[in-house]
């Protein structure tokens, strides 16, 4: 019978080692000469020590085989062996303690049928077949289901296991349970995106779903509004019960909101009794409807320790893409809402005004501008003459300031100054106004121009309670200009809005020898007791007096009325907006000499009115406007 012919390469070659000691020992039994005698020995010498280091390398091979049994046996992770095509041909105890399938049960079926959880669809096991096959190897995370119907969380390791040829000989996955981990992640998720007490969103998760709503809102072209609700009367809650009654109305206030607003709705809780709600609406009569349950369920009533007690909210609501802001800056005008809506009342809801809340952004923008232009000397003064009709004499001019802005040009004192009103930087831009014309005045003395200047003071400048240290700190700027020179303009309305400290500030002023006038006299309801009680030197007539002179008798005669009234409190008067010689000889007639206007000159800059005084006396229809006809 034909020997079973062996293919395993070491026993091939311990069968050929074998038999070559076979030969020798037939070789030596045979008679031999001495010399080939010893090379049989050494032969044999060469041949025992292969067989020995055969033997080791046996020895050693069976010993890596008994610790790969041992791993196999003992590794914590799970390990299964299956063949090419997926069926299970071996399990470890770890998958046994795992999946809860002994080795009967699991061998002889593929794993996606006895671990299948129905939580991974059929892209993802498409997606790890088709990465096996390219590349051999595989490496992720699954859900499995074991052997009690509990789903677990499994880190998977498949890699296949070739012959020399490159034939697929096995797969072998390695897996452990990650389901604890899993649970702590999620843990610290909850930790890290929700609130607490209340299990709502926090604001880091409200943010995300912030971004989230805008970037659906752009895409559908519906409506996200941002609503930012604060409760009223919480506080006195949590101080009259406890906190620990206090935090059973906020998880009450919850429930309630949750109920109230859709599923696809956000409530998010920022701290505190402050929520933010995220509602996807069509319009805002939608929004307001929504808001107002919002309210109603809020304001129910709680019982704590036996009492009903109730609370309200005040709601704050921008809309989202109207106001096309940045997520913060949605949430900031939501919240300047809510403030508004505690502001009126309470328990109600107020809409963000984003053409208000633009209009304060361009007038912080404008003051930021305007601050930029003062330091960088942008800034200048116009003058504006004044002339003593009967003599035909220069006596004085208003200064006007300007803004050499460099993007749009000169622009007029309407174009910012309002934006100022109440301002510190209101104060500074007076006080360069004052300290720029009495630095004018010096230098048109140097040049035998010698004129008074008046200048406007904002009401709030006049009222600040160092103005009249600082005007005297100006003026010792400027020692060779006489105070006299300097002419204070206060509006009459500004005047009546608190007369006895307006009446002290002008007092200290005039004690300073500067003088003072009111302007836009006339147009007040005070005009007698302003008289009586401001020591002013020189009263205004506003231009709507005087622009009308001509043609309406009643203004003619209020203005007759205002000279002979200021003439008998001592008083100047000086008419403004005089458009035309023929307003000149009427005012003239009523005994109003002093003017300033277009008909006589526009505003002019600095260095132009020195050649304008000089051209003025040389006009003849100026110097003989004494012999004007009324």
């Amino acid at each position: 019978m034909p020997r079973k012919p062996v293919d395993d390469p070491q026993a091939l070659a311990l069968r050929d080692r074998a038999e070559g000691l076979a030969r020798l020992h037939v070789g030596l039994a045979q008679p031999a000469g001495e010399a080939e005698l010893q090379r049989m020995l050494h032969e044999m010498q060469v041949y025992q020590i292969e067989l020995e280091l055969q033997n080791e390398e046996l020895l050693s091979a069976q010993t890596g085989l008994q610790q790969g049994a041992a791993v196999f046996q003992h590794s914590y992770d799970g390990i299964m062996v299956c063949d090419p095509r997926a069926v299970i041909v071996n399990v470890n105890p770890a998958f046994t303690r795992i999946t809860g399938y002994s080795p009967h049960e699991a061998i002889g079926r593929t794993p996606g049928n006895l671990l299948h959880s129905g939580q991974n669809g059929p892209e993802f096991y498409r997606d790890m077949w088709q990465m096996l096959q390219q590349q051999d190897h595989w490496r992720g995370e699954l859900i499995n289901r074991r052997k009690n119907g509990t789903l677990y969380a499994q880190s998977l390791s498949i890699a296949a296991v070739r012959d020399g040829s490159g034939g697929l000989q096995h797969f072998v996955g390695v897996f452990s349970d990650i389901s604890q981990v899993k649970a702590h992640e999620a843990e610290l998720d909850r930790i890290a995106h929700y609130d607490p007490l209340t299990g709502l969103p926090n604001r880091r998760l409200f943010a995300d779903r912030l971004e989230t709503g805008m970037a659906r809102a752009r895409a559908s072209g519906r409506t996200l509004a941002i609503c930012y609700l604060d409760l009223d009367g919480f506080k006195q809650v949590n101080d009259r019960f406890g906190h620990d009654a206090g935090d059973m109305l906020l998880m009450e206030v919850t429930r309630r909101l949750q109920d109230a607003l859709r599923a696809n709705d956000t409530v998010a809780r920022l701290g505190g009794d402050e929520f933010v709600l995220l509602v996807d609406v069509s319009n805002t009569a939608e929004c307001v409807t929504l808001l107002a349950r919002v309210l109603a369920v809020v304001s129910e009533a709680t019982v704590i320790q036996d009492e009903r007690v109730t609370v309200s909210a005040s709601i704050g609501v921008t809309l989202y893409p109207s106001d096309d802001a940045s997520p913060d800056t949605l949430l900031r005008h939501a919240d300047q809402a809510m403030y508004l809506a505690k502001e009126r009342g309470k328990n109600r809801v107020h809409l963000f005004d984003l053409q208000h809340e633009l209009g304060i952004r361009a007038g912080h923008e404008q003051r930021a501008q305007l601050q930029r232009a003062l330091d960088g000397q942008e800034l200048l003064l116009h003058f504006q003459p004044r002339v003593d009709l009967a003599s035909g004499r220069v006596v004085g001019a208003e200064a006007l300031i300007r803004w050499q802005h460099p993007g749009y040009g000169l622009l007029l004192p309407a174009a910012f100054l309002s934006g100022l009103q109440d301002t510190e930087l209101e104060v500074r831009v007076g006080e360069w106004v004052i300290n720029a014309m009495l630095r004018q005045l010096a230098l048109w003395q140097t040049q035998g121009l010698d004129l008074n200047c008046s200048v406007n003071i904002s009401p709030s400048h006049l009222m600040s309670a160092d103005f009249p240290e600082r005007l005297a700190w100006l003026l010792a700027q400027h020692p060779d200009v006489p105070p006299a020179r300097l002419e204070l303009e206060i509006l009459e309305t500004a005047a009546l809005s608190d007369i006895a400290r307006a009446a002290h500030t002008l007092a200290s002023c005039r004690r300073l020898g500067v003088r003072t006038a009111l302007d836009d006299f006339g147009t007040g309801y005070a005009s007698l007791a302003l008289l009586r009680q401001l020591p002013v030197n020189v009263l205004k007539l506003d231009q709507s007096f005087v622009r009308d002179v001509l043609t309406d008798g009643k203004d003619r005669v209020l203005v007759e009325g205002v000279v002979h009234m200021a003439q008998a409190f001592g008083l100047d008067v000086v008419a403004e907006g005089v458009e035309t010689q023929a307003h000149g000889a009427v005012l003239l007639a009523t005994g109003c000499r002093l003017c300033q206007g277009y008909g006589i000159a526009h505003p002019m800059p600095a260095d132009a009115l020195p050649a304008w005084v000089a051209r003025w006396h040389t006009q003849p229809v100026w110097t003989q406007a004494g012999s004007w006809p009324a």
